[in-house]
């Protein structure tokens, strides 16, 4: 699957980071993880912490996939309204923001147990009511959030003007956020585990793979074969390939960066900012202050339709970003697009999956919250593989698809 168009910001600001060879032979592990993105990353770290014997292998370069077209807000507000999911889960569904909201807690941890620069930064997150009808269901989100002790502060018109230069009737503002380089991150990290014993491959792609009573044999593109005691599907949105029954829809989102501005507008330097429009545009700043915009979303499915309506995409990005901040000068830098998913409730899908062995688990960190889902999945498939029950299991796991 292609999933990018244009030039992402982190694979040309970055270049190539670390170097991991392709596997040319046959391998044994207990862990095998697929995918080395920045979920493959997390879950090996976790692995890898809890004292297992990981191999993670990519078909990509490390990070070249949906990793390097994110732009990494790190938020524990999810594409779904907490009242909507309490809608549809009762009450116990705040568990999702909650668990949202500690992930940028851990991650900020691991970041730091890394002691070299990632890109990521604390800091506030601004959701901001893009229409005045918007302003009632803003006023319940509110409450609902209240009510399970998230961080969240309510704006009025004048307050939101005032401090964000942002014209909206309302909108709700959280200390509790950040911003990170994916990219960066994620090859950082394999190479730190690489040091500390993991085997770490790219350019080889694992084709299928066979659960015997023993162990696990996964058939690779050039022939070769990892024998492994559990296996960790985290392919991003190539998993789906993988599972009988459709978990999500594929779309595509778009997004641009601007070269450095002398002033950041919009208190972006310690904010991301979104809007409760949908599909939505969402801004951050980047470390050597360029603005990152994206949103424009589409059901496009197609790498070359994607990449035709590019220039038309990044046009109205653009434009709205000047809309937004109708004082600053902004000027392109590179623009881009990338697959994403949406599941029906927003919610992403973690463990094992229907009519697949015990010992596999997948992980689909699938929506806005892709990081911080990832995060998440790395606690509760450590927890699954050492026998253990995690909380989230029900809300997360694949069997709310028969509910």
């Amino acid at each position: 699957m292609d999933t990018k168009s244009g030039y992402p910001w982190w694979t040309v600001s970055n270049g190539l980071i670390d170097d991991f060879p392709a596997l040319t032979a046959d391998a044994q592990c207990e862990v095998a993880v697929i995918g080395a993105g920045i979920t493959g990353s997390l879950m090996a770290h976790a692995l890898a912490e809890a004292g297992m014997d990981v191999l993670v292998i990519d078909r990509r370069e490390a990070g070249w996939g949906s990793t390097a077209a994110s732009t990494a807000l790190l938020q524990y507000e999810i594409d779904t309204p907490l009242v909507e999911l309490i809608q549809r889960y009762g009450e116990t569904a705040a568990r999702a923001y909650q668990a949202c909201d500690e992930a940028i807690d851990t991650l900020a941890g691991i970041v730091a147990g890394m002691g070299v620069p990632v890109g990521f930064r604390p800091c506030g997150s601004l959701y901001f009511a893009s229409k005045r009808r918007h302003v009632a269901a803003l006023k319940r989100e509110y409450q609902a959030r209240q009510r399970h002790g998230l961080p969240v502060e309510q704006l009025d018109s004048a307050s939101v003007r005032e401090r964000f230069g942002i014209d909206a009737p309302l909108a709700l503002w959280t200390p509790h956020a950040g911003r990170l380089d994916p990219y960066r991150f994620a090859r950082v990290m394999l190479g730190q585990l690489r040091e500390r014993g993991v085997r770490v491959h790219d350019a080889g792609g694992v084709e299928d793979w066979t659960a015997e009573p023993q162990e696990i044999r996964l058939r690779l593109a050039n022939g070769g074969q990892v024998r492994c005691q559990h296996l960790v599907v985290a392919a991003g949105y190539e998993t789906q390939r993988w599972l009988k029954q459709r978990v999500a829809v594929n779309h595509s989102s778009y997004a641009l960066v601007t070269e450095p501005m002398d002033v950041l507008p919009l208190q972006l330097e310690d904010n991301v900012i979104w809007e409760s429009a949908r599909p939505y545009v969402y801004l951050r700043a980047t470390d050597d202050r360029r603005i990152i915009i994206g949103g424009e979303d589409d059901r496009l499915d197609l790498p070359a339709k994607r990449a035709a309506v590019l220039p038309r995409k990044v046009e109205k990005l653009m434009s709205r970003l000047r809309e937004l901040a109708p004082d600053s000068r902004p000027e392109l830098a590179f623009s881009w697009a990338g697959t994403f998913a949406e599941t029906d409730d927003g919610l992403p899908f973690i463990g094992n999956a229907p009519g697949h062995d015990p010992r596999v688990h997948f992980v689909m960190a699938y929506g806005g919250n892709g990081i911080t889902y990832s995060t998440i999945a790395a606690a509760m498939v450590r927890d699954a593989i050492q026998g253990r029950r995690h909380p989230l299991d029900a809300l997360f796991g694949f069997g709310r698809l028969a509910g």
